[in-house]
């Protein structure tokens, strides 16, 4: 007799309590994904890689510029024109950049400043970077990302 009531009294959780736990740790999942929001975090990834992309295109352009006594490598225009390596279609029109040219603008003289032309880290390609580069006037250089995601990145010299 003695050893029924042992077995009687050793209970497992019910299955209310399971439940209840397995809620509790579901929303706690829940509040923890949507505080981290990875889609934001990749996009301010990418968005660090394009800066990255923008400020080692203006350098090069820069030391070039130095070497050659203030000669640029290609005559940009006051309008913005993309960066690629195509001579084929890089008109693009996205809320950062409406290209209208036909031509992209080739960097690869910058070998020597640049391993490679760096591109859009989404839709960039090495024949139509979604880069764009102008020159003022006075001879100020601005290159831009096209596909930024979380504001306009943009870097002038």
């Amino acid at each position: 007799m003695n050893k029924k009531l042992n077995l009687a009294s050793k209970q497992g959780f019910t299955l209310v309590e399971l439940l209840l736990v397995i809620g509790i740790i579901a929303t706690l999942a829940v509040v923890v994904f949507v505080a981290l929001d990875p889609a934001k975090r990749f996009a301010d990834a990418r968005d660090a890689k394009r800066t990255s992309d923008v400020e080692t295109i203006l350098s090069a352009v820069h030391q070039f510029v130095i070497d050659n006594k203030g000669g640029f490598p290609v005559d940009f225009s006051t309008e913005d024109v993309m960066i690629g390596i195509s001579s084929t279609e890089c008109a693009i029109n996205t809320p950062r950049c409406n290209l209208s040219s036909s031509a992209c603008v080739d960097l690869s003289v910058l070998s020597k400043y640049l391993k490679t032309v760096p591109f859009d880290p989404q839709t960039g390609s090495e024949a139509t970077t979604q880069y764009a580069i102008s020159k003022d006037a006075n001879g100020l250089v601005t290159v831009k990302a096209c596909a930024a995601e979380g504001g306009d990145i943009s870097v002038s010299r």
